[in-house]
């Protein structure tokens, strides 16, 4: 007990660092003459996700139960809706425009909470783990090398060679929703209208318990 109180404070902690301070310094660096505000704003978004939300795979090796995890996980989103609500963005990653962490975050903790519940929390987490991860990546790469947010097969080639090591974790069905998450990227759908933080988990996730009821 101790111990896991130990770790979460720390992943806490590590949390805080990458939202406000790590991200926010490369919010007010050169970068943002180089690349533009939005564009830096974008890429932060996509650091974020791998360096905080990355640590999803750490909970199925530390947690036993859901509640830590989905604590956590909600007490994020609940943060973030806060300074939405108070028109307090924090300007290096959220945009005025649209709410899509909070997408991401609430459905961290959806998932988190199904894994647990259905008694395997990779199940949760690795679909978490390639939008966290594999989209993450893709974001960057987009950025950089097309400076740009836009669509790009460059983007999805990248999230599928994060992808299919994660995937692994679960065999044949993670391997399987980790290609599917690396196509859906690509495309939107009802016109945008729900974005890729709620598609690519969901759809990832369904996938897995489709192709291990099939095996």
């Amino acid at each position: 007990m101790l111990e896991e109180a130990v770790i979460t404070i720390i992943l806490i902690s590590w949390v805080a660092i990458v939202i406000k301070y790590l991200t926010r310094k490369i919010y007010y660096s050169k970068l943002r003459e180089i690349y533009g505000e939005e564009l830096v704003r974008y890429i932060n978004r996509k650091i974020i996700h791998i360096l905080a939300g990355g640590t999803v795979l750490l909970f199925p090796l530390i947690y036993d139960s859901f509640v830590i995890p989905v604590t956590l996980s909600l007490g994020v989103t609940i943060a973030l809706l806060i300074r939405r609500k108070s028109n307090n963005i924090m300007e290096w990653f959220q945009n005025e425009s649209d709410d899509y962490e909070i997408h991401f975050t609430a459905m961290t903790t959806l998932l988190l909470f199904l894994g647990y519940l259905l008694g395997n929390p990779w199940y949760g987490v690795v679909p978490i783990a390639f939008m966290a991860l594999g989209d993450g990546v893709t974001g960057i790469v987009r950025g950089i090398v097309l400076r740009r947010r836009e669509k790009s097969w460059i983007g999805n080639l990248a999230m599928l060679i994060v992808n299919i090591p994660i995937g692994s974790i679960l065999g044949v069905p993670g391997i399987a929703a980790g290609i599917v998450a690396a196509i859906i990227e690509k495309f939107e759908f009802f016109g945008g209208k729900i974005d890729d933080n709620v598609t690519i988990p969901l759809i990832s996730f369904l996938t897995i318990l489709a192709v291990d009821a099939l095996m």
